[in-house]
């Protein structure tokens, strides 16, 4: 750790969070240098869905290394990025009845977020972007435009434009529908917002503390979009690839964006990969219009058709992520009420969110968990809710016994600032 104090930028993050240096990991489990286990609930903020070092994707790249074949092709045309293709419009298209074309973007979701948003101000030669608040879709200029974190937007020490934000999903907390709302300001000729080039959703917002839309409200979002002639994008990053219980987040409401923005998980090992499936009618690119160095990586093609293979080509994983997922919001909701209900539990699927009401007790819960031997993420806009990401393979011991160290560790940051 003092090479990373000595060298590494301020602007490190995770390593202040878990001072440790990880040398191994397997599925759900990370091993420091000093031989300490520790349970991952992190999942590389989203990107390992199936675990660490998954040894069937693993065996794939290792197979796909042996045999020469293309890493590095810009945009050329390989076997691989033909395979990955086909394998999900087959597995997952097809499944659900959805057609979209194949945008391969740079490394990371911020890239396919900034390709998507010029791609609807390109179609519809509007500028305004409508996106929701505490929305987060990235940290590139175009993408933190659209993000509503004050602490993220100010590091741009620039005026960030050609976003306007609306009340998410209970964002209001009264019995007015927020979706009311943005409806009409958009239909307003004289409301001051001007008609967007697209509108933008996180259907659960994963740093903006694990607010959970509603079908209700996302369907009338989606139509929304379609009435005033914007492009309507769900950015399925964190919260897609199986996080939510299917593959698509947006899938219980039976939702069909114009644009769907993927990243992180969809390599299933971690590798860099970014893409949008884009509906055919609105593929108004020309060669070239949007690149980049590093799209569309074979190696991660590789590893990506693997897990859809392995994970995808029926429901028998989905339905056990369901039942983990219940499992764990179960035991958290269990947690609160042993605390009289002070804190809230919001999540679907294999994603929950525990509001400790306040950033300290977040904070001080989360580094007693990883003494403890539990990585646990904060997010929200104060940092006040602890995050709960694992692995979608995570067995159920593992699960439980991290559970286990968040109740251990938030019973004794309680009893810390309890008044004697």
């Amino acid at each position: 750790m003092n090479t990373i104090e000595a060298l590494e930028s301020n602007v490190r993050t995770y390593s202040r969070s878990f001072p440790a240096v990880f040398k191994k990991a397997r599925g759900s489990i990370m091993f420091t240098e000093a031989g300490r286990k520790v349970i991952d609930f992190l999942s590389g903020a989203g990107a390992l869905n199936y675990g660490h070092n998954n040894p069937e994707i693993k065996a794939a790249i290792s197979e796909y290394l042996d045999s020469d074949g293309v890493v590095h092709g810009l945009d050329m045309a390989t076997p691989a990025k033909v395979e990955f293709m086909e394998t999900f419009s087959s597995v997952v298209l097809r499944e659900r009845d959805l057609h979209y074309r194949f945008q391969f973007t740079g490394p990371t979701g911020a890239n396919a977020v900034e390709a998507a948003l010029k791609l609807s101000r390109k179609i519809t030669g509007r500028h305004n972007v409508i996106s929701f608040t505490n929305g987060y879709h990235g940290q590139s200029l175009g993408a933190i435009a659209a993000s509503g974190n004050r602490y993220y937007r100010k590091a741009t020490s620039i005026p960030l434009s050609g976003t306007t934000f609306m009340p998410y999903d209970g964002y209001l907390g009264s019995a007015d529908s927020p979706a009311d709302y943005v409806r009409k300001v958009l239909m307003d000729e004289s409301s001051g917002i001007d008609l967007p080039a697209a509108i933008l959703v996180e259907t659960v917002q994963g740093e903006g503390g694990i607010n959970v839309a509603g079908k209700e409200w996302l369907r009338s979002i989606q139509a929304l979009a379609k009435d005033v002639g914007a492009i309507f994008i769900v950015d399925d990053i964190q919260m897609g690839c199986g996080r939510t219980g299917e593959f698509f987040s947006f899938e219980f409401a039976t939702l069909s964006p114009d644009i769907v923005v993927m990243s992180k998980s969809l390599s299933g090992f971690g590798l860099p990969l970014s893409m949008l499936l884009i509906k055919e009618a609105i593929d108004a690119w020309e060669p070239g219009e949007h690149t980049g160095t590093f799209r569309g990586n074979n190696l991660a093609l590789v590893s990506a058709k693997a897990a859809l293979n392995l994970y995808w080509r029926n429901q028998a994983f989905s339905q056990e992520v369901r039942r983990l997922g219940d499992s764990m919001r179960r035991r958290l909701d269990a947690v609160a009420h042993q605390h009289g209900n002070r804190f809230a539990v919001r999540g679907r699927g294999m994603v929950c969110g525990f509001d400790c009401k306040t950033s300290a007790i977040a904070e001080a819960t989360s580094h007693k968990a990883f003494e403890k031997g539990l990585i646990v993420e904060r997010c929200g806009p104060t940092d006040q809710v602890v995050k709960f990401l694992p692995a979608l393979t995570i067995d159920q011991d593992t699960l439980g016994e991290g559970l286990d160290i968040f109740e251990q560790s938030l019973t004794e940051t309680l009893n810390l600032v309890r008044p004697h």
